[in-house]
Parts: structure tokens; sequence; C-alpha cells
């Protein structure tokens, strides 16, 4: 049986109380895209450590004996998807599902799904911080360019969805 979803106020209500404790604790606010780099950046390394070592962009993470997979962004996104699975799991709804349009096959849709994933971060690290990031936090600090940033999502998210519908409908 489905549990219904959680009240949005009141899960903007915690929303707000985590992204407050984010920043009273770290210093910073949430994002995820930097998490996402620091798990690319120790998977480089055991591929060829010896190019992490030579390449100024990828030696910097490992400084000091730094390892990238113990920042706390990482461990972040390692939550979210934890708490994904045990959210799923108590509210009845963890199973494998791949939502779609019955226009599309699994694996084009899958394939969007991916290509969407990869311009997404990169595009956050273009922008030196993904939609969490950037408009998220920015927007709770009254950033200007948070506000930017999120006018600048939905706007483009609405152009796209216009052109994208007639894969849906």
């Amino acid at each position: 049986m489905k549990k219904k979803y959680m009240n949005p106020y009141m899960a903007g209500i915690l929303l707000g109380l985590v992204l407050l404790g984010a920043m009273y604790f770290s210093g910073r606010g949430l994002g995820a895209s930097g998490g996402i780099k620091y798990a690319v950046v120790s998977a480089v390394n055991a591929i060829d450590k010896n190019h992490v070592e030579q390449s100024p962009y990828y030696s910097k993470y490992f400084e000091d004996g730094n390892n990238p997979l113990k920042s706390w962004l990482a461990l972040e996104v390692l939550g979210l998807l934890i708490g994904g699975f045990i959210s799923g799991a108590i509210s009845g709804r963890l199973k494998f599902k791949i939502e779609k349009s019955p226009k599309i096959t699994n694996r084009k849709r899958l394939l969007f799904a991916f290509l969407g994933g990869v311009f997404f971060v990169y595009g956050a690290q273009l922008a030196r911080g993904c939609t969490s990031g950037a408009a998220l936090s920015g927007m709770s600090v009254l950033s200007v360019a948070g506000f930017v940033t999120m006018v600048a999502i939905f706007g483009s998210a609405y152009l796209f969805a216009w052109f994208f519908r007639k894969l849906w409908i």
C-alpha cells in the first residue's frame, strides 16, 4: 500500500532547516555537482594515477594526502542516494520503473536521460554550481545570481518542454 507524499509545506520547512544546518556547520550551502566531480576525479585517479599527478587540475584534489571521496559533498550525494532508497522503501514506492511516453522506447528514454545528466553536470561545472547550489543556496542568502539562476532554469525548462512535448503526448 502506497503512503501519501509528505506535505509540501512541511517538506519546504525541513529543506530550509537542512540548508540552515549546512550553512552553519560547513559554511556552505547544499549542492550535488561537486560530489559528482569528486567521484569522477577519484575514478580518474584509480584508472591513471600518473595522469592525475601530472595534471594541475586533478592534482589539486589530492594535495596533502586528501581523498576527494571523503569530502562532505561526496558524502552528501551518497546520503541523497541512501535517503532516497530508504524513503522509497518506507513509502512503498521502491521499484525499478522507467518514466516515459508510450511513443519512445526504453532505450531512447535512457539515452536521453544519460545525455541530459551529462549536459547538466558539464553545465554545472561551467557555472560553478548546480541548481541546488546556485539557485537554492543562492536564493537563501538573497543572492541576485541565485534568483537569476532560478528564473533561467524554469524559463529554459518551459521552452524545452514546448519543443519536446510531442515525445510525451
